[in-house]
Parts: structure tokens; sequence; C-alpha cells
């Protein structure tokens, strides 16, 4: 409630030397603090003159900071919204790009097979002219079968007694035969391959039977043949063999 025309009234007594505590205690110490009131409400008008703008003015800012405060959340929430909008199309894209990729390794998948069965149907028309000749092969073998079996038989049977060139005078007597009677063979037929095979023969020389066809036809005559045979071994060849071949058999020699 204090004016300016109050405390411009007040100014002459506040300037005189004497308007003070002090003073007036010593004229009356009831009006002492009167007098101190008085000096105060003046210096609290004066600055107070200079506060209210400033108080009017933190009434203002303070409302636009409100305002701007109000604004802020408005923002936020709206931030917020845009963020799980953001948030949902970021995974639907993780997704899609996912669902790309596993599409890209199926594509790349499924290229490598078609390459590779590109590269064998290649291949096996390539393969298709040995496959024809291989299945004509097959078939005269199938022909030849009978004539082939009856020749290795035969060769079991009878050939063990005599020497290379008189088994080879037996087979030619026996196809002579064979196509009087119009049994077919193979021209070409090697008794050795039918009745054994290659890995049984490299065994066979490992334990000392010597390499030569006379030596390998001994063998397949000893291994094959269903009766027991007699060796006549002057260089003790057939014996050493036959002692390595059976010793895992458990076999017993008599000296």
């Amino acid at each position: 409630s204090i004016t300016g025309e109050t405390v411009e009234l007040l100014e002459p007594y506040l300037d005189m030397e004497d308007y003070n505590l002090d003073t007036a205690k010593k004229v009356c110490g009831n009006v002492a603090g009167l007098c101190s009131w008085t000096k105060a409400m003046a210096y609290f008008y004066g600055i107070n003159k200079e506060v209210l703008p400033l108080k009017a003015n933190l009434a203002l800012q303070e409302g636009r900071l409100a305002a701007a405060q109000i604004e802020l959340n408005n923002a936020q929430v709206q931030l917020d919204e845009k963020q799980m909008e953001l948030d949902q199309v970021q995974a639907m894209y993780d997704a899609a790009m996912k669902e790309k990729q596993a599409l890209l390794d199926d594509a790349e998948a499924c290229r490598r097979k078609m390459n590779n069965a590109t590269a064998l149907i290649e291949g096996l028309g390539g393969e298709k002219l040995r496959w024809t000749a291989s299945s004509k092969n097959f078939q005269n073998q199938i022909i030849n079968l009978v004539g082939n079996v009856l020749l290795a038989t035969g060769f079991l049977s009878y050939s063990g007694p005599f020497n290379q060139e008189y088994r080879n005078l037996l087979l030619q007597l026996w196809k002579k035969e064979m196509n009087n009677n119009k049994i077919p063979y193979s021209n070409d037929l090697n008794l050795t391959g039918i009745l054994v095979d290659n890995a049984t023969v490299s065994e066979w020389n490992l334990q000392g039977l010597p390499n030569d066809d006379l030596s390998i036809q001994n063998g397949i005559i000893v291994t094959k043949a269903s009766r027991y045979p007699l060796l006549i071994d002057p260089q003790g060849q057939g014996k050493i063999w036959i002692k390595n071949k059976e010793k895992s058999n458990g076999l017993q020699v008599n000296s």
C-alpha cells in the first residue's frame, strides 16, 4: 500500500542527519523502532519498484514456460507415437530384409543345385555312349556266360596236372568243341580274370606266390578246386605261399 507520494513526503525526514535509530533512542525509545521501520519501508519501496517489473516478467515467462512445456509434452507424446510407429515399421523392415536374405540364400542354393544338375546332366550326356557300349557288353556277357563258365570249370577240373602249353591246347580244343555245338563264349576270355580279382592276386604275390600266369593259375586251382591239390614244387615257392596264406588260420605243418 506504500505509494511514491508517501515516500516523497518522507524524503525530507529521511535526509536529516539525526533521523536514525540511535538518535531516536536518545529522544524516545518507544518511537525509535518506528523511525527504523519508516526507513526500511522507504528502502523496500525503492527495491520493490525495481522488483515488481521483474516479478511481472517472471510471471509472464513462467506462463510462457508453462505453455511451452505443454507444447513440449504434446510434442513428446507425438514423438513417442511416431517412435512407436517407426519401431513397428523398422521391425517390418527387418523382417522383410530377413525374408529377402532367406530368399536370396534359397535362390543361391537353387542356383548351385541347378549348376550342379546341369554339370551332372552334361557329364551324363557324355557318358551315354560309354553306357550304351557297356550295356551292349553286359548283354554279350550274359549271352556268353554259359560258355565262359563251362570253360572256367573245365580249367579247374582238368588243367591242374599240365603245363602252360598244354593248358592252352586244352582251351583251344574246348573252344573248337563249343563252336561245333554252337555254345557261345567270349573270344577274349581271360580265365584268370573270371576266377580271381586283382586284389586277391596282389595279396597272393605279397604272400610269396610268383606273378607269372602259370603260378597264378596254380593258385586259382589250389583255392577254387573242390579236390585237394597235389603240388609238385621243386623250388618250394608253393609251400612258402601256402604257409604264409594259411598262417592266420592256424595251419599246422609236419616237417
